[in-house]
């Protein structure tokens, strides 16, 4: 008669094994749809994948749908966007933040087009080997677009595994074993899929508050559930609050027109449009920002409007003052500026904070 030490390893075992299959079997009846993603049997694009993969990357799924589809009927493949210029990439990325992803988005077409005649590596080294392909999604486009057997760990699997094993070691630390852990939820086949059922299952059961867990298909042997102390899954390192940043945006029409300007390509928000500024930092003053504004033929005084703008980049909050000035109908834009019409700033690649900046300094 096997001991009770063996009878546990020997059902730890079993239900290791079932894991995969119990995924696939749950996701196979509840698989999201979304507008990236092939239907079942189907294989999977692997231009859709990429770029649906690039959107996602620190961005919701609601948001990211209909960029998507805007983005697939402008450019229907790789080879389309890798024709197209940076800057009607940027334009048309707008409003989705994270600016350097559309940056990486255009230079990796271009090096599909102009290295891999139009087609994907298929491979996960090969992936890696393209502009803004990291670890992370050279893993999930080689599941998903080519069926081999990785594990890309996203948010929401990074909580399924982290509950599921009762992982102690708090993030970004425990990124490895997590996973080494996600690797043993793939079955011998159909890896996109265990892939897309982890995901599945952290977006609509394993959700970060209040978890559905009596719905879920690996319940029976999740640690932290048997625990009771889901919802601390996974463990974090306390987050450092980044510095507030202040800064002066100068609002500028000449008639029905608006003075803007273009980002160097390299740094925070490369490449897009912005009207101009001064610089953004912690002991920034009113004085010290207007001495940044633009040189304007008849503008000797800055309006400054009631308020601030405020915005929250990734490591940083920023507050903008925004000044206003109303200049003749040929004056001239300074050196590396240019005007454009304010009806057509929706065609700018003007990042959120731009956005609000200008609908505050327009405010009448």
């Amino acid at each position: 008669m096997p001991s009770l030490a063996a009878s546990k390893k020997q059902n730890a075992t079993e239900s290791s094994a079932s894991r995969p299959a119990l995924l696939l079997d749950w996701y196979d009846r509840h698989r999201r749809r979304l507008p990236w993603r092939a239907a079942a049997g189907e294989r999977a694009d692997p231009y859709r994948v990429w770029l649906s993969e690039i959107m996602l990357q620190q961005t919701g799924v609601k948001t990211v749908g209909p960029y998507f589809e805007k983005f697939l009927a402008r450019w229907p493949d790789v080879a389309a966007l890798g024709r197209a210029s940076q800057d009607d990439v940027l334009r048309m990325w707008a409003g989705l933040g994270y600016y350097s992803r559309a940056r990486n988005l255009h230079a990796c077409a271009v090096a599909v087009l102009r290295d891999h005649g139009g087609v994907f590596p298929g491979s996960e080294e090969g992936l890696r080997t393209l502009p803004g392909i990291g670890p992370y999604t050279a893993r999930a486009i080689a599941a998903i677009a080519f069926d081999i057997r990785t594990m890309p760990v996203d948010g929401n699997i990074e909580r399924v595994v982290s509950r599921l094993y009762a992982v102690e070691e708090p993030l970004p630390q425990a990124k490895p074993r997590i996973q080494e852990l996600a690797a043993t939820l793939l079955g011998s086949s159909r890896a996109g899929d265990s892939a897309q059922a982890l995901m599945d299952l952290g977006s609509s059961i394993c959700t970060p508050k209040k978890p559905a867990c009596a719905l879920c298909p690996l319940n029976g042997d999740c640690a932290a559930r048997l625990r009771g102390d889901q919802e601390s899954f996974p463990r974090k390192a306390p987050k450092k609050a980044g510095t507030l940043r202040r800064g002066a945006a100068f609002i500028v029409t000449r008639g029905d027109e608006l003075l803007v300007r273009t980002r160097a390509e390299k740094g925070l928000l490369g490449g897009m449009t912005e009207v101009p500024g001064s610089d953004w930092l912690a002991g920034q003053d009113d004085k010290a920002a207007l001495k940044q504004a633009p040189e304007l033929k008849g503008v000797t005084r800055w309006h400054r409007k009631v308020g601030v703008v405020t915005h929250v980049f990734t490591h940083f909050p920023l507050e903008l003052v925004i000044y206003t000035a109303d200049v003749a109908a040929r004056t001239r834009a300074p050196a590396g500026m240019r005007w454009v019409p304010i009806a057509t700033l929706a065609d700018e690649a003007l990042p959120n904070v731009m956005r609000k900046a200008i609908a505050h300094g327009l405010d009448s």
